[in-house]
């Protein structure tokens, strides 16, 4: 990928884009099967490699610079404010729409926050495109609703320069740290789900759940768990119940289950699991439950164990408590999808009753030392 940022080294955060692609993937692999050696996986797949440039889907931009001539980007190691309004990571459809970013800034008078001075409303802009549909949502992270109403007077000249913008919101973020976002949302427009689609999967994107920035590599992923799920039970006969802990919007559970399979997905976020359920929903699914619970909780009060037991948790992983809990439980086979090498290492250190069948990595951050594993374990000594 050319980058002129990169090259002139006004930003870095594509740390690895030195090294030829080739060579970044791996180094991937190579580190990835340092950390898990004494696992002695039964197989490691080859890794599934990422477009180089436009694949993001999801942009983070911090706003700079003035009213008058907004920024929209970062602010590098040396202080100074770079636009990345252009930034080949993303979609080209990104840069009309950032254009039209800054022209409502100036329009409905939404002054850039200063860290340093504690002045200023608009903090971030936060963007998100459905692969399947094209289309938008927008949020605007505020400091306060001194400019709500502004907002919302300007949103129709918006809405008309972008019939594409499904979903726009305000964040409120009153606090004077770099923090991306706060508790409260406020929805703008009379849709408030994004429509995404991976593998014939309908799925619903709100403001605040999560989902990954790369909806490419997060099909494939979803994609090959429901692969190996699939070629498991043509092995071992059909699962009956499956839970999907960390599962977000159901991007995992959606895809590896069946009308005749029991599904229980569990994740903390409440706008996630009305996501979810939607697309249950759509999908004809009748024996499914998502619940807003932490998944550890839900974990520790849990009595039996699923045949399948899904999970996707943040970069912290699992954790020891949760470990212990899954050991106890006893699931015949666990699919541990991972962000963090480092933690899902400790985990599978802590999940010793289980041996390594499977892994595979998804390169959902090019030009990063960051990437995606799928693993499946299986339980050792199984009756």
């Amino acid at each position: 990928m050319n980058c002129e940022y990169y090259q002139s080294g006004r930003c870095q955060s594509c740390q690895w884009l030195h090294k030829p692609y080739a060579e970044q993937l791996h180094d991937k692999q190579q580190q990835l099967e340092r950390l898990l050696a004494p696992f002695a996986a039964e197989q490691i797949v080859a890794p599934v490699a990422s477009a180089q440039q436009g694949f993001r889907y999801k942009a983070k931009m911090v706003v700079l610079g003035t009213l008058q001539q907004p920024v929209l980007g970062i602010v590098n190691a040396a202080g100074d404010s770079v636009d990345l309004s252009d930034c080949p990571l993303y979609p080209a459809s990104f840069t009309a729409v950032f254009e039209l970013c800054k022209a409502f800034i100036r329009r409905a008078g939404l002054t850039p926050y200063d860290i340093a001075a504690r002045r200023g409303e608009l903090k971030y802009i936060l963007l998100s495109q459905s692969l399947h549909s094209g289309r938008f949502m927008l949020r605007f992270v505020l400091r306060s609703k001194n400019c709500l109403a502004s907002v919302q007077k300007h949103l129709p000249w918006l809405l008309q320069q972008l019939p594409e913008l499904e979903v726009c919101s305000v964040n409120l973020q009153p606090k004077p740290a770099a923090l991306l976002e706060g508790d409260e949302e406020i929805v703008l427009t009379d849709k408030a789900l994004l429509a995404e689609q991976l593998n014939q999967v309908p799925l619903y994107l709100t403001p605040q759940s999560f989902f990954q920035t790369q909806p490419v590599m997060a099909a494939a992923l979803y994609q090959t768990a429901a692969d190996w799920a699939e070629q498991l039970q043509q092995q071992q006969g059909r699962f009956s119940r499956i839970w999907d802990l960390f599962c977000g919007v159901g991007g995992f559970g959606l895809h590896l289950c069946s009308a005749s399979q029991q599904l229980t997905g569990i994740e903390i976020a409440p706008a996630a699991i009305a996501s979810a359920k939607c697309s249950a929903s759509e999908l004809g699914l009748t024996q499914v439950q998502f619940q807003a619970l932490d998944s550890s909780a839900f974990a520790s009060a849990a009595a039996a164990a699923p045949d399948l037991l899904v999970v996707n948790p943040p970069r912290r992983g699992l954790g020891k408590s949760l470990c212990q809990d899954i050991s106890r439980l006893a699931p015949d086979w666990l699919l541990y999808s991972s962000c963090n090498a480092q933690s899902l290492a400790q985990d599978l250190d802590a999940l010793a009753d289980y041996k390594l069948l499977k892994v595979q990595l998804f390169d959902m951050f090019a030009h990063s030392s960051h990437y995606e594993v799928l693993t499946l374990l299986q339980r050792k000594n199984r009756s």
